[in-house]
């Protein structure tokens, strides 16, 4: 050995032979530890502060877990285990550096070339060999640290370390856990998300292989399991900037309904996030969902609890260590001089200085006094991770145990086979392991040195609970088991609030989808007759249906008809009664009176013939009102056109006669033909026939029948739609039912235009003309009113009423120019219905002839001032 000649001096490693038990070295097998002792430091800087809990605590775990094992009989008896721990200071390139100090006695060196200035060749001290490493802490240190102790066959167990990218054995053969990969913590989360009713949230990762394996299993189980899309993804810089956490929250605002924040950082990270949000004054705003990194340490969340109140964190199933905080309690500076970084963790935890060679005395601060003690005189709570730092030492330990016992069998201590032990065959050892570790929790791996996912859940709460803090709310082994009721949020709100992209859509609405986020959807009204038929399309009803209110469904549509009670159908009856008493009044007066000289006169066979087709005018009102019906149908199109046919049918036969005769008379004293009675009624008879036969035919070719229209009253309002009961008579088949009572009404119309010359006092030819002016003008009226309301909502009604008003007013006009004036003679001047004398046919004329060149030659004497009554026998 040259003097002054250190192979280590670079590095920082803590050597020790564990305290009350004899060792060779460090120990008869070495085992290494990588802990975060100090934070990252700034740029330039490869450390910073001393962690207290994730640092001392957790090498602390180590060296009492080493204590248990060598004072254990039955756990490798004879043997002792000693360590060799390495500061991470929280950076993976920094770590790479310190972790070759474990493969150091794996290398061969050439050193002929070195020689002493004495100039014999110097002795090396052959560095420790470590056959195991406990660590890392971060995912990105382990996988780094793996990379390196892989190609020397060290088998390395990780107390902390989750990044999924870990389980792939092709890539970290060597690497082992005890706490369960993020994978099993992805898929936890996921379910939480889930069970809260949230389908939109954020992510944010630390940049490295913890955080951003961690959100992308997240983003692959989110994916897999559908129904929960990602608003924004955000991954935080290693080294970040003045003002990125003000930028991140300013992303994240970006997408302001994405509450739910998916956080997947360290501790710095977490609560450079808490401080960003609170400074953009949106305490309440985010509701965080945490990995193990946040767990349940109040470290993350210092003087942000506000911020933090309400955050659901997961942590591996972890249960305090009664034995660790009696041996962690009782370290001192006097006790625990093996450790090299307790006197800096003394200092930062009771907030005083030691006086250290070299050091110069702050004056500033306490001066330490040694008689401090850990939780009397400082705040003290187990680290999370102990438990798991302690499962991954106990693990080594049982694999070597297990190894020794086949190997060594019957040998005290370490035999040639262990020496040096062979890291391939012990990793073998250490995937076989199965025991109850530090919690009485089952330790064991799977075939890709995974440990079994068992989480707790908790959540930060602090209005209306006695002691604020984290709150046990659930556990996941496989699936969720949350309690709701257990859970609070900022002020106190028992009700979970939302974390969704679009709300869920009222009823009667269809979701339009979002081009690429099947969690984002516009709301759009199924308007019209269209219902919801799913949650995405809108369908139309049935043509007989309409939707219901909400718009779920269809509904029948309620059929009408027109009602007796109606106004539309109050004022049609009212006038058909009055009109058949008239009818019926007249009839019954001409019978009474029948051979009486006026009754005579208006020539009682066709009178009664028209009388009857007033009468069926009028009480067509009743079939054209009445409730349709097969039988009502056929009455409607037997009578609809009948009562009018019969009524002109006659008319126009006695015009015709009238004219037939006058004109007759012009040319000779023969009378015409077919002028007699009888001849009269055949001929009458003979029109009527020919709409009897049209209606029959109309009955063979399509029966009656009726129908109910849901196209009539079918406003753009669903809930005014109705089906309207009625025939099956279209205004085209009405029209045609009434277009020969209509011809003969022209006709006669035409009659009685060319026997306007005809003295009055002769016979019916100017009344008949009136009432067909009258009628024409009726009719004239009826056709736009008829027409013009078919856009009506109410159109039946109306054009049902026009037509039986119309109808009742033909009649009516027919049944006062010709009868009511003759029934009032009869009645109220009896003296006037008397015979007159009896004039030829030759008599007749002439004196019509007379009459006719008088009114040529003065316009103002009246036509046929002598009285002269017809021979009514020719």
């Amino acid at each position: 050995t040259c003097s002054n000649f250190n192979n280590n001096q670079m590095l920082t490693p803590l050597f020790l032979t564990p305290s009350g038990v004899k060792g060779r070295g460090s120990g008869d097998i070495t085992l290494g530890g990588l802990f975060p002792m100090h934070s990252r430091g700034p740029a330039g800087i490869p450390c910073g502060e001393i962690k207290r809990e994730k640092g001392i605590h957790r090498l602390e775990a180590m060296l009492y877990a080493l204590d248990q094992i060598n004072s254990d009989p039955e756990l490798l008896p004879n043997i002792t285990l000693g360590a060799r721990i390495l500061d991470t200071c929280s950076r993976d390139t920094y770590a790479l550096e310190q972790s070759l100090t474990f493969v150091q006695a794996l290398i061969q060196k050439d050193n002929s070339d070195v020689r002493c200035s004495n100039g014999e060749p110097p002795i090396f001290p052959k560095p420790e060999r470590v056959v195991g490493v406990i660590g890392a802490s971060g995912s990105s240190v382990s996988i780094m640290v793996a990379n390196v102790l892989r190609l020397f066959a060290i088998p390395q167990i990780s107390y902390a370390s989750t990044a999924p990218e870990l389980s792939d054995k092709s890539r970290y053969e060597f690497f082992s856990r005890v706490v369960p990969p993020d994978s099993y913590q992805a898929q936890a989360m996921v379910d939480i998300v889930k069970n809260m009713g949230w389908n939109y949230v954020s992510t944010l990762a630390s940049e490295g292989n913890y955080g951003e394996s961690g959100v992308d299993a997240f983003l692959q189980i989110s994916r897999e399991a559908g129904g929960l899309c990602i608003a924004q993804s955000i991954r935080i810089p290693r080294e970040p900037r003045p003002g990125e956490f003000d930028k991140i929250i300013k992303r994240l605002m970006e997408t302001s309904n994405a509450r739910g924040v998916i956080i997947f950082a360290n501790e710095d990270d977490i609560k450079r996030v808490l401080q960003a949000a609170k400074k953009a004054n949106l305490t309440g705003h985010f509701l965080f969902v945490g990995s193990d990194s946040w767990g349940s340490k109040n470290s993350a969340i210092e003087d942000q609890e506000e911020v933090a109140e309400g955050a659901v964190t997961i942590l591996p199933k972890r249960a305090s260590i009664d034995g660790f905080d009696q041996y962690f309690t009782s370290r001192s500076l006097e006790n625990n001089r093996r450790n090299i970084w307790f006197a800096e963790f003394w200092e930062d935890d009771f907030k005083c200085k030691l006086t250290r060679p070299g050091i110069k005395y702050d004056p500033g601060r306490r001066k330490c006094t040694g008689d401090e003690r850990i939780s009397r005189d400082s705040q003290y709570e187990q680290e999370g991770k102990v438990q798991f730092v302690i499962d991954a030492v106990y693990a080594m330990a049982h694999a070597l145990h297990s190894m020794h016992l086949d190997l060594c069998a019957g040998s005290m201590g370490v035999c040639e086979k262990m020496d040096p032990v062979d890291g391939r065959m012990l990793l073998q050892y250490i995937r076989s392991v199965n025991f109850n570790g530090s919690a009485g929790t089952g330790v064991m791996f799977n075939e890709n040195g995974d440990a079994p996912g068992r989480y707790d859940i908790f959540q930060y709460q602090m209005s209306n609970v006695s002691n604020p803090g984290y709150k046990n709310i659930g556990q996941w082994t496989n699936h969720l088991r949350l309690n709701v009721n257990e859970m609070q949020w900022s002020g106190g709100d028992r009700k979970i609030p939302e974390s969704v992209c679009s709300f869920p859509c009222e009823s009667g609405e269809r979701k339009k989808m979002v081009k690429g986020v099947p969690c984002c959807w516009h709301c759009e009204l199924c308007d019209g007759y269209q219902y919801l038929l799913d949650e995405f399309t809108c369908d139309m009803c049935p043509f007989d249906m309409r939707p219901l209110e909400n718009r779920t469904g269809c509904r029948p549509t309620p059929i009408i008809k027109l009602e007796w009670s109606s106004p539309w159908a109050i004022i049609p009856v009212f006038l058909a009664i009055l009109g058949i008493l008239a009818t019926t009044g007249a009839i019954v007066t001409f019978i009474r009176f029948n051979d009486t000289p006026i009754v005579r006169a208006s020539g009682r066979e066709l009178s009664y013939v028209l009388l009857t087709g007033i009468f069926l005018i009028y009480l067509i009102t009743f079939f054209m009102i009445a409730e349709p019906s097969v039988a009502i149908c056929a009455f409607r199109r037997l009578f609809l056109g009948l009562g009018m046919c019969i009524s002109y049918a006659a008319m126009l036969t006695k015009t015709n006669r009238i004219y037939r005769i006058f004109e007759q008379g012009k040319k000779s004293v023969t009378p015409p033909k077919f002028i007699s009675p009888t001849s009269q009624l055949i001929i009458t008879f003979i029109l009527i026939s020919v709409q009897l036969l049209a209606v029959f035919i109309w009955f063979g070719v399509i029966p009656p029948h009726t129908i109910i229209d849901y196209e009539e009253q079918k406003p753009p309002n669903p809930e005014f739609a109705r089906g309207i009961l009625k025939c099956d008579m279209s205004d085209l088949s009405l029209i045609l039912c009434l277009s020969y009572s209509i011809v003969l009404m022209i006709t006669c119309t035409v009659y009685a235009i060319k026997s306007r010359g005809v003295p009055e006092t002769f016979n019916e030819a100017k009344p008949i003309g009136f009432t067909m002016y009258t009628t024409c003008i009726i009719w004239l009226a009826f056709v736009p009113i008829f027409f013009g309301t078919a856009q009506s909502t109410e159109k039946m009604f109306i054009q049902t009423t026009t037509l039986t008003v119309s109808m009742s007013l033909s009649a009516t006009v027919s049944l006062g120019m010709l009868y009511i004036p003759k029934v009032y003679v009869i009645i109220f001047h009896p003296e006037q219905n008397v015979q007159k004398r009896k004039r030829s046919f030759k008599a007749v004329v002439q004196a019509a002839t007379v009459t006719t060149h008088l009114s040529l030659k003065s316009n103002d004497k009246q036509n046929g001032e002598s009285k002269v009554e017809p021979d009514r026998s020719q």
